[in-house]
């Protein structure tokens, strides 16, 4: 015990006596929290709408009126021709057109029906989709309008039976996406910090040649892997600690789970990091090496994790691969203890899961580690 006291003390004195890692640690990743958490929003606003009226009655410019009062769209300016607004929307200016055809009032008011035109650009897929989903919206708003007047102006209209639905909203009650990002941003930041401090921790050691020295030191295999890797499993702890913090003090986010539950359950997903960390120095010689090694895996875990995109959406051998993702686990738990309230029951599988994860990678990372005695 004596002799791991010494290595992670003197680990921590490496770490603290390098001013310039500090920052790295702890000052970026707040900033990183912070930034990420407003700027990777799932919303969809000033959509640049433009429109071609070919009708010029009173129900084409209530029309427009209602894509003008919207908060999504920002109403830009109006066409003469399909192909001025094809230019417009292949130079990038407009997102939205909207055409109104002739007689579109007429129709309305004799026939009950009428046709739209519109036109998305959807070189991005799901922003197209919500785009979609506000003008849908924005019609039938329009649509119920029409149908009032109609009732009003007829003496023999019999007034509908209406069907309201009343949606409720359970774990977000505002709809605010900062209360999903930012569990999901803590995560990213918690990984790749301890991925990145272990994964370099054993290659600076053979760099400056030291790593030979303590080799054929009388201290034990484990001895010195606990003491390399202890001090990053604090400061991952740390890192969590100071993150849920912001996420409370900066984004409100609500916290109706159990604090020590979700601590119990990143104290087993660091040590999966740290092995994972540890196997990757084993088989590097540079830091440069470990650090591009690290960032391959990185970029692919979070991409696969759910952080961003659902896994319910994926392809379904991508789902699969998914399954060995220990990230997409300690998402999911954060989002569930933090915003549902989880109890450990309800965690137990993929907190059984994250376990037999942590064995295997630290068996395989101590296995892999190279000492003389």
């Amino acid at each position: 015990m004596k002799t791991i006291g010494y290595i992670i003390q003197k680990e921590f004195k490496q770490i603290f006596r390098n001013k310039g890692m500090l920052p790295i640690i702890f000052i970026l990743p707040i900033l990183q929290l912070v930034i990420l958490a407003n700027a990777a929003t799932y919303e969809v606003k000033n959509i640049k709408f433009a429109y071609i009226d070919y009708d010029h009655t009173s129900s084409s410019r209530a029309l427009i009126e209602k894509f003008n009062a919207s908060t999504y769209f920002n109403v830009l300016t109006d066409f003469p021709s399909p192909e001025k607004a094809s230019s417009a929307m292949l130079a990038g200016e407009v997102d939205v057109v909207l055409e109104i055809p002739n007689h579109f009032e007429r129709n309305l008011l004799k026939e009950k029906t009428a046709d739209l035109s519109i036109t998305i650009n959807a070189i991005d897929g799901a922003a197209a989709g919500v785009e979609s989903g506000y003008v849908n919206q924005i019609v039938q708003s329009f649509n119920q309008d029409v149908k009032m007047t109609i009732m009003d102006t007829s003496k023999k209209a019999v007034q509908p039976v209406t069907i309201e639905g009343i949606p409720s909203f359970w774990y977000n009650i505002t709809l605010n996406y900062k209360t999903f990002m930012v569990p999901g941003i803590l995560v990213l930041l918690v990984t790749m910090i301890t991925l990145f401090l272990s994964g370099m921790n054993i290659v600076r050691e053979k760099e400056i040649g030291t790593l030979e020295q303590i080799n054929v030191t009388p201290i034990r295999k484990s001895q010195f892997i606990i003491g390399k890797l202890f001090p990053f499993w604090i400061i991952g702890m740390g890192l969590l600690t100071i993150g849920l913090i912001l996420a409370k003090v900066i984004f409100n986010v609500p916290m109706v789970g159990s604090l020590l539950l979700l601590y119990a359950y990143t104290s087993i997903y660091i040590l999966v990091i740290l092995g994972m960390g540890l196997l990757i120095s084993n088989f590097t010689d540079t830091q440069q090496q470990a650090m591009f090694i690290a960032w391959f895996f990185v970029v692919i875990f979070i991409l696969m994790s759910g952080l961003f995109t659902p896994i319910e959406s994926m392809p379904r051998w991508a789902q699969i691969v998914t399954e060995f993702n220990p990230i997409k686990y300690f998402v999911e738990i954060v989002r569930m203890v933090l915003l549902k309230g989880s109890g450990l029951m309800d965690i137990l599988p993929q907190l059984w899961k994250t376990l037999l994860y942590a064995i295997i990678m630290n068996g395989l990372a101590v296995w892999s580690y190279k000492k003389v005695n």
